[in-house]
């Protein structure tokens, strides 16, 4: 059987994997650390969950270890820039090398003092690594290892302008490394352009999915999803990770599962950094059963035993579904992932079959959740004085009439035993070509007066004219 051992690694990092437990290399990782640490160029294609970090971190941390330069490491996500960080911290350890992360949603002046303590690792997401660059606070001349983690991504996100910027500013002369679990044309393209005789690794046709995920499809309404999703997360009591397709839908299922009684937090672009950073470590420790995220989850995030992955929408992109799905099933241990499907959404599936090579089987629908009804938020407490008075309830907030029929002054209504400011009613006054209303008696022989409106800042129309009140 293979190990480590036997890849040329370092007696220094050896001994970092064995304290954690990392035994057995996976074939990415056999196939791409030697030609790595010969420094040679590397564009290695696996599917998600197989161990790209360790794949080009070990290289990575080796070969800083015997020259002057640094290494820099582009991702799309703050997520998997996190996680990539935490990964090559451990193995640099025992190098006594600092890393730094240059994300967007974090300080500045933090990132400003990491800077200066002369980090040999830079893992960044482009655009503010471009940031840094422009208040010159970091330059690239001295990269000598450059690392693209989930380069489809990038280009999927917008990046490409910003990659092409940042390459101009890296010297020609280094290593270049490119993982990715998918290859569309226009990573071949940019792998073309920036590395030299690259030697590709496919352990795994591109697109291709773990063998130990068992996959299945459920046609169903989009009006039933929510009663398809509370059936399964009855039936799996594990942890659970659900993706929906935009953000407003990932907080609304979010407080739908809050309010039914379930362990769920969420994860999308309107969270901020330390709301996205409780949410997963919440996840990952088991404070939260139930993960709701958009696509921003679908990279790189390693969170063990994650029992089933709901795709309560289908992806935007279709090789997006290969990274969702991976995020169970991870390091050889069985997983379940389930898509939602509307009937117009044969096409899409029909797509997803095409770049897996695999047909999804349409599983039949379980007994459905009967509908249940999201409780009201609680009525506004009363005092019991005002209780006694009546005051309060139902008939408290209705308008109170004069003995004419009018509108008259409307009472305080109470909000949790304080009365709320007395607001007047206006009278309407008809105009003299308006037909008087009923229940608004005018003296004989009285001119109508004319149309007057009163707004909320105190400012008059008469006439169709607007001025500030007088008097």
């Amino acid at each position: 059987m293979a190990d480590f051992q036997h890849l040329g690694i370092a007696s220094r990092i050896l001994e970092v994997l064995k304290q954690r437990h990392i035994v057995t290399p996976t074939p990415i990782q056999q196939q791409s650390i030697p030609i790595g640490l010969e420094g040679k160029d590397v564009m290695g294609i696996a599917q998600t969950g197989t161990g790209k970090t360790l794949a080009f971190g070990i290289p990575l941390i080796q070969r800083l270890d015997l020259c002057t330069g640094r290494a820099l490491i582009l991702l799309p996500t703050r997520e998997l820039a996190h996680q990539v960080d935490e990964v090559l911290q451990l193995l640099a350890r025992p190098y006594q090398m600092r890393s730094a992360i240059l994300i967007g949603g974090e300080s500045m002046p933090r990132q400003l003092q990491a800077l200066r303590q002369r980090p040999r690792i830079l893992v960044a997401t482009p655009g503010r690594l471009i940031d840094h660059m422009e208040q010159r606070h970091v330059t690239l001349h001295d990269i000598q290892i450059l690392v693209l983690d989930e380069a489809d991504r990038m280009l999927d996100m917008g990046f490409a302008p910003q990659l092409n910027r940042i390459m101009k500013m890296i010297p020609s002369e280094r290593q270049t490394m490119l993982f990715s679990a998918t290859m569309p044309q226009p990573i071949v393209k940019l792998a073309t352009n920036c590395m030299s005789l690259p030697v590709r690794i496919e352990v795994a046709p591109a697109g291709s999915t773990i063998a130990e995920i068992e996959q299945e499809v459920f046609i169903i309404p989009q009006a039933s999803k929510l009663q398809l999703l509370e059936s399964l997360l009855q039936t799996y009591h594990g942890t659970v990770l659900v993706f929906s397709r935009t953000k407003h839908g990932a907080k609304k299922i979010t407080r739908v599962l809050q309010t039914l009684g379930h362990n769920v937090t969420e994860i999308h672009g309107n969270r901020s950094q330390s709301q996205r950073r409780d949410a997963m470590g919440g996840f990952r420790s088991g404070k939260y059963r139930i993960l709701v995220a958009t696509d921003i989850a679908a990279r790189g995030i390693d969170v063990s035993d994650i029992e089933v992955v709901i795709n309560f929408d289908l992806p935007q992109q279709s090789e997006d579904y290969v990274h969702r799905i991976g995020r169970t099933g991870r390091a050889g241990k069985t997983g379940r992932a389930i898509s939602f499907v509307t009937p117009e959404q044969r096409q899409e599936i029909r797509a997803i079959e095409r770049l897996i090579r695999k047909a999804l089987p349409v599983a039949p629908l379980p007994q459905l959740a009967p509908s249940r009804k999201i409780p009201n938020l609680p009525a506004p407490t009363v005092s019991p004085a005002l209780r006694s008075e009546g005051r309060g309830t139902r008939s408290h907030f209705q308008p109170h009439r004069s003995a004419e029929g009018r509108p008259a002054t409307s009472r305080p209504i109470a909000s949790g035993g304080r009365p709320a400011p007395v607001r007047f009613a206006r009278p309407p006054q008809p105009t003299s070509g308006q037909p008087r209303r009923e229940g608004m008696p005018r003296k004989e022989g009285a001119p109508a007066a004319p149309r007057s409106r009163f707004s909320f800042f105190g400012r008059r129309r008469t006439g169709g004219r607007t001025g500030p009140s007088k008097g």
